[in-house]
């Protein structure tokens, strides 16, 4: 069964990359936009921008789910897109420099995902 020949498939993913974009900014953001502000009032901001993520990332699992994939499946298409989302932010808004070491771990994880998904 290829899981990503139907809407199902790629409604997960869209939908999970759109709860990583909330996930990043939730985790990492206010390192750079309320680094001078008490850390409570980062997690208050942070668990705002989280309760987005979660309407988001819990529908694409449960249709993921019901689409045929299985839960080693789910997560590390989640972890790729955590990579693949991470990456950019990382550069582009905090700053930070490339490292050829994003291109490692994103290689072993296309390993993971040979893995997992190579019996689907």
């Amino acid at each position: 069964m290829n899981l990503f020949s139907g809407a199902s498939g790629w409604q997960t993913v869209g939908l999970l990359i759109l709860s990583n974009v909330f996930m990043t900014f939730a985790w990492y953001g206010h390192l750079k936009d309320l680094a001078a502000k008490p850390w409570w009032i980062a997690a208050l901001l942070s668990w705002g921008i989280a309760l987005f993520e979660y309407l988001l990332q819990v529908p694409a699992n449960r249709i993921g789910h019901g689409a045929g994939f299985d839960l080693a499946q789910l997560k590390i298409t989640q972890e790729v897109i955590t990579l693949a989302v991470f990456v950019p932010f990382s550069m582009f808004y905090m700053g930070q420099p490339f490292r050829t070491d994003f291109i490692w771990a994103g290689l072993c994880l296309m390993g993971a995902v040979y893995f997992i998904f190579r019996s689907a």
